[in-house]
């Protein structure tokens, strides 16, 4: 293979069996488990990077199962996002995602900013209750439980919710170990279609763990919860800080 063939093929490796298929990627039928709570500030503020701004106290811890993936195929994905302000655009920032997919982590990582690690979401209704629940190797560390479809969500504020700015982190080191990448980038969900979003009471327990520090970001109060069914696209980040430059 000559210097022009490699960059003829997909621009990932292994190069005759990449990771991952490029996006953009269409998800159909993936829903959402979001609760939204309040938590510790001091907390929330040593994870936070600048120049983004804490807008309140709040963090949205979310479960998403996604059946039908182009080019990704089903799986499912768990994690934090803290609402923030950046330049006075109200958006969130990405803190943990945790997922079942290989394909989904290398594509998150390398074409995106996506700050996702290996872990095992489910989202089930068990009887009455739509479940969410997160295990880091063996361990449990979130359970979430949210009553099933109990009163209807507005679908344009379900809309609104799920459609803010998207902040997030890439951290690459060059070979000599000094950093090579630090942005912060920017996204959004586009062609959004809501086909069932409801509210009910909610509840979630997050167990401390080392290595899936959820818990770090302690629950004090249940804001609010949402359960939405969507169709959606992701689109392309874009550069908003180069903390090298």
């Amino acid at each position: 293979m000559n210097i022009a063939e490699i960059f003829q093929g997909q621009m990932t490796t292994p190069l005759g069996a990449p990771a991952f298929p490029f996006g953009p990627y269409r998800f159909t039928d993936r829903e959402y488990l979001n609760i939204v709570y309040r938590t510790d500030p001091v907390a929330l503020r040593r994870l936070v990077p600048e120049p983004l701004e804490i807008a309140e106290p709040l963090v949205r811890f979310e479960v998403m199962k996604m059946p039908d993936t182009t080019g990704l195929g089903s799986y499912t994905e768990a994690g934090q996002a803290i609402p923030v302000v950046l330049d006075g655009e109200h958006g969130e920032y990405l803190h943990a995602m945790y997922v079942d997919s290989p394909a989904a982590i290398a594509s998150g990582r390398e074409i995106s900013a996506y700050p996702k690690k290996a872990g095992r979401p489910a989202l089930y209704t068990d009887a009455d209750t739509l479940v969410g629940t997160l295990d880091y190797g063996s361990l449990r560390v979130a359970t979430a439980t949210m009553g099933y479809k109990q009163r209807p969500l507005d679908h344009e504020q379900a809309a609104a919710e799920l459609t803010v700015p998207t902040f997030m982190l890439k951290m690459l080191p060059g070979y000599d170990g000094y950093p090579r990448i630090a942005e912060l980038v920017r996204t959004r969900i586009t062609d959004l279609t809501v086909k069932g979003a409801w509210s009910g009471p909610a509840r979630l327990d997050l167990v401390a763990h080392a290595i899936a520090p959820l818990a770090d970001l302690p629950v004090l109060e249940v804001v609010s919860a949402s359960h939405i069914l969507t169709d959606l696209t992701l689109s392309p980040a874009t550069l908003v800080h180069d903390y090298l430059a």
